[in-house]
């Protein structure tokens, strides 16, 4: 299998590494904000917009569908983006994204 094409599955529930990381990516970003103390209108669509991300990788699909997930960092960036303390979690879930192409 080529660099970039469908990713491996892994030999313990045969899920792929990156939907694996997406997962954590999502969780991370959903924990710092649980805990952010500001306040800002866009809060409830990040946190929306992150409970969706959250069931893509947890349904029995083996990988959300691109443009999806793409849409999805779209609305949780303009949400957040303003927010320095969530950027490493933001850029962690660019990542993630990333690795679908």
């Amino acid at each position: 299998m080529a660099d970039g094409d469908e990713s491996p599955r892994t030999a313990t529930g045969g899920e792929s590494p990156r939907v694996a990381e997406l997962r954590r990516a999502v969780s991370r970003l959903r924990r710092e904000l649980a805990v952010y103390r500001g306040e800002f209108a866009e809060l409830p669509i990040a946190e929306d917009e992150l409970a969706a991300l959250h069931a893509m990788t947890s349904g029995a699909a083996p990988e959300p569908d691109v443009r999806r997930l793409r849409r999805s960092l779209l609305t949780v960036a303009g949400a957040l983006g303003s927010v320095s303390a969530l950027a490493p979690a933001l850029s962690q879930l660019r990542r993630a994204v990333d690795d679908f192409g």
